[in-house]
């Protein structure tokens, strides 16, 4: 497997590898994955930074698909 790390990878390729971790399904309760990865592919941050800081914000507040009803949040990443 390829690094995913920003100094390995140019914008085309970090823009593809969130696209094909997002799939179809990048709504998760109100965060927009989207904009979400937008630092990552311009370089800015590492994805195990936005990663981590997304936890640490959202810990405990997003829901992974436990209730019927609630939109699932799953990114692989």
């Amino acid at each position: 497997m390829k690094s995913l790390l920003i100094k390995d990878t140019t914008v085309s390729e970090r823009a593809q590898i969130v696209r094909e971790a997002l799939g179809a399904d990048s709504d998760c309760e109100g965060v927009d994955l989207s904009d979400m990865y937008d630092d990552y592919i311009y370089g800015l941050k590492e994805l195990a930074d936005i990663n981590r800081e997304f936890s640490e914000k959202h810990g405990g507040t997003v829901l992974a698909g436990e209730l019927t009803n609630h939109k699932t949040c799953k990114v692989n990443l």
